[in-house]
Order: C-alpha cells, then structure tokens, then sequence
C-alpha cells in the first residue's frame, strides 16, 4: 500500500489553486537558466533522469535559476487557475539536493486577471503570506498561510537562487456569487464554487476530480476508490455553489473500463449550511433525485428526464455499486433563492 503524500492530510478539503489543470501559469521569472518555470505547476511529482543534459547543463523536472553572483533574490509569479483564499503552501524541492533554495517567501496579490507580468513586478499591493521560511532539500516543504488573503496571483521568492521542483498553493474557490435567473449552470462546478465536502474512499483518485473543468485526460485524472471486498457500496458528497433545481446530471466513466461502477444513484438535500457531520448524520433527510441506473464504460451518461422534481437542493450524494471510478459528474440546474434554502433545510432535520 502506498503512503499516503503528507499535504493529503495537512491540506485535507483544500485544493490546489494553482494547479495548471484548473488554468495556474507562471508567467514571468527573473531567472530560468537552468530549468523552465511552466514546470512549477505540473500536476504530476517531479522526476528525475540521472543521464540527461541540456546545453545549459543538468536537464531538471522544475524552475532552476543560475547561481546568483550579486545580491539580491530570484523569483517567479504565478497566475492563480482559480481566484481563492489561499490557506497553505508545498514548496517541493524534490531531487534538488546540492542547489536548492535555502529559504523561500510567498506574496499574494488580488489584481486584474490581465494584468500584464511587468505590471504586476512593479506593483507595491503585495502582501507577505508566509514570511522568509528554511527549505529542506529534497522535500515537499508544507507551510501554513500566516495571512488568509483572497489572491488571483502569487509570487514565490527564493533565497538567493537555485531549484523548486513544484509549487502548490492550496486553498478554496472564491467565485462570483452565482444569482437566480441566470440560466441553466453546473452547480457542482469546482470554478463556480461547488465542493467534494466527503467521501467513502478515494484510493486510487482525489475525489476533487470529479467536479474539475474539462475533460479527464486519464484514469487517474477521477475520483476512484479500491476495491470493496465486504457489504455496503462507496459514495461521495458535493456542495452545490449555490441552492438550486436540478434539471440535468452528466456521470461520466471516461477511461474507467475495467473499472467503471456497475449502477448508481443520486440523492440530495437542502442542508443550508450544514456540516459535513449533519450531512452523515441519520437524521438528513436526503432524497432520491435520480433512481438506480446501469452505467457503461469509458462513456458519458446524461439524465433529465428521470430526474425527481425536488425543489431547491444544496448538497447531491453520488452513490455507486459497488465501487469503481467515476471520471466527472456535473449537475445542470437553475439558481435558487438562498433564503428559502435553511427554512427547508431546518424542517427537514425536525423530522418535517
């Protein structure tokens, strides 16, 4: 069994804003002789290849500035894939062992999405998130944010120069508020601020994969759990970005052959804003929204006219037999008004 990597549990519910599969990009660096800065937000771990060499020198899975002569430090900005609050950092510094950064320091500014790169070098609206902090070679670096700041932009300092194999900031959606009568939206949508707030299991795949944007590339790139070998099935649980009527579900088992869950089915609440522990809890009143229906491999399936009429929901569970792996789910649905949301919600849980 593999250990689990150690931001699984010191940034548990948080995801990693600047991801570039959600859109992150680091966009300008004073120094990249070495080795690129794109390579910062690569989803995968760094590796490393012992025999091979650039013209510039040892060819390396992440940002390498030269070394530094004159004072000063080196530095990169990166453009956040989702505008959030950042919570938390890695700083890998994985198989830089003799010229990795001494220390590091992140800043974090909320700006213009189109902002260019030497507008946002020269602006003073920095704010320091975690202080100049040792970095140890070799290893995934976790720090904690000291300021919890909204941010579109961060920018990462290391001193003086040398290598950071990947760079997360792990935090939560800040999007724009989604209103009624904007028309039909994915409420389960991680860019529109929808959550995985639990799940039975997530072995073999992170369950914030099901609610992220686009397409999954590969088998690993959705939310799978092992393989049950007792009673019961697996489940996971998604808060909406905002209460709402579902009108259409999208279960994707893309790349899932071998793999894909034999049935499901769909329930959902109107929790308001319950804890993950009420929504566990025996007295939730959870609903089927969509009956028990056979699923394909490695095939997308739509559901609307199957559909339960519920009313405005906050929360949908996704429960699958036994287990298996799901790619995407996305919940089509209209904006509700929030404040009916708690009156049902609390009626619900006094047994209404």
């Amino acid at each position: 069994m593999t250990a689990a990597p150690p931001e699984a549990a010191a940034f548990a519910g948080f995801i990693d804003l600047a991801s570039a599969r959600l859109g992150g990009k680091a966009i300008v660096a004073n120094d990249e002789f070495f080795a690129e800065k794109e390579n910062l937000l690569k989803p995968a771990r760094a590796i490393f290849l012992p025999d091979e060499y650039t013209e510039r020198g040892k060819w390396m899975d992440g940002w390498e500035t030269r070394r530094r002569r004159t004072p000063g430090h080196d530095w990169c900005i990166v453009k956040l894939g989702l505008a959030g609050v950042v919570h938390g950092f890695d700083i890998d510094t994985a198989h830089f062992l003799g010229n990795n950064p001494a220390y590091a320091s992140v800043e974090a500014i909320e700006a213009p999405r189109a902002a260019t790169a030497r507008k946002l070098a020269e602006d003073r609206g920095w704010r320091t998130v975690l202080p100049r902090s040792p970095l140890k070679p070799g290893s995934q670096n976790l720090f904690g944010s000291t300021e919890v700041v909204r941010a579109t932009h961060l920018r990462l300092n290391i001193f003086p120069d040398g290598g950071v194999a990947r760079f997360r900031a792990y935090g939560r959606v800040a999007a724009e508020a989604l209103k009624p009568g904007a028309g039909p939206v994915d409420l389960a949508a991680m860019t529109n601020g929808g959550t995985v707030v639990a799940a039975s299991d997530m072995f073999f795949g992170s369950k914030e994969n099901l609610i992220l944007p686009g397409r999954s590339t590969h088998m690993g790139d959705g939310w799978e759990t092992r393989r049950r070998r007792g009673p019961g099935n697996d489940w996971i649980v998604v808060a909406l970005a905002a209460p709402g009527r579902v009108r259409k579900l999208v279960i994707e088992t893309t790349h899932f052959k071998g793999n894909y869950p034999d049935s499901c089915i769909v329930e959902a609440c109107d929790a308001g804003r319950a804890a993950v522990d009420a929504l566990n809890a025996s007295d939730m009143k959870w609903r089927v929204l969509l009956p028990r229906k056979k699923l394909k491999p490695d095939a997308d399936h739509t559901f609307a006219r199957e559909l339960k009429n519920l009313g405005a929901v906050t929360h949908v569970r996704l429960s699958i037999y036994p287990d298996g792996g799901v790619a995407r789910m996305r919940v089509w649905g209209d904006v509700a008004d929030a404040s009916a949301s708690g009156a049902r919600a609390r009626r619900g849980r006094a047994g209404g």
